[in-house]
């Protein structure tokens, strides 16, 4: 084994497999996309090179300016809620349940092995309002605030809300296991002397218990943007992008865009816009990740 790793050669026809699985499956698709923003129309029609026409055209088109804003509002409630509830969930469980850990891991983790369309299914029924009170109206009704049931899904303020709520609700579970796992790994006598010591609560967490999980929680909050900022799937199936545009995220943009106008170059050019912004804020939280706490 000493023999291997010490023969470059053998170093790198052993890393040239994944070399070039990584260029031909991610660098070449990126590079063909930037080359694709570059031009105007369709592939096989009217294609004609724009330059950098589309990056332009891109802030003055209301529907992709307001996809951009709502994406980025999206991300702003929805990360901190994923990755912060799970940070509560699994501080309860590690500190505070001392029997069914297992059982408690599996039934938090149950919401994010559900399919997406399901959850959205699950979830429209209990926003719904015609023909029948879904599970919150009925609970407004039951409490006597009549005043408060609206049509959750049918208005551009309630129906983002909505779509919040269940992305959180859906990802829980995923970020309280990566989370417990972490907490696990702190060594018991640390948590014990600084206990003995005085530490305790609010003090314990800040002092003992957050710095040795905050590369997890870096790791996370990567996680959930790289996911947030790539909404798609949960916004199709319980909103449709609506109503109007009220939450019709960058990539339904995108895809609206290539699949539905034919305009496979603007396309492209909200897609590099994606992958600007994905890489933009990795790069800053990673940066941030490096700094002492």
């Amino acid at each position: 084994m000493e023999r291997v790793l010490g023969d470059k050669k053998a170093i790198a026809l052993m890393v040239l497999p994944a070399l070039i699985i990584f260029v031909g499956v991610i660098f070449v698709p990126i590079v063909w996309t930037f080359i694709y923003s570059l031009f105007s129309g369709m592939p096989g029609f009217k294609f004609e090179y724009v330059g950098f026409s589309n990056y332009i055209n891109m802030w003055s088109n209301k529907q992709t300016v307001a996809a951009i804003k709502m994406n980025w509002k999206y991300i702003l409630f929805v990360t901190p809620g994923q990755v912060g509830f799970g940070l509560l969930v699994s501080l309860m469980m590690y500190f505070s349940i001392k029997k069914f850990k297992t059982l408690s891991r599996t039934i938090v983790f149950i919401p994010t092995i559900l399919p997406t369309v399901a959850v959205a299914q699950m979830f429209a029924k209990m926003y719904e309002m015609v023909p029948n009170y879904g599970l919150i109206n009925a609970l407004l009704d039951l409490a006597g605030l009549d005043r408060y049931i609206q049509p959750f899904l049918g208005q551009p303020n309630t129906s983002f809300g909505a779509l919040v709520v269940m992305d959180i609700w859906t990802a829980i579970g995923f970020y309280t296991v990566i989370i417990y796992g972490a907490l696990v790994d702190i060594p018991h006598e640390l948590l014990e002397a600084a206990r003995i010591d005085g530490a305790s609560g609010v003090k314990l967490f800040t002092k003992i218990v957050f710095p040795m999980i905050r590369t997890i929680m870096i790791t996370c909050l990567v996680f959930s943007f790289t996911g947030t900022i790539k909404l798609y799937e949960s916004a199709t199936a319980l909103t449709k992008g609506g109503p109007g545009f009220a939450t019709t995220s960058m990539t339904m943009n995108m895809y609206q865009n290539a699949f539905l106008f034919d305009q496979y170059g603007y396309a492209s050019a909200v897609a590099i816009l994606i992958l600007a912004q994905c890489l933009l804020v990795t790069f800053i939280i990673n940066k941030l990740s490096r700094e002492k706490y």
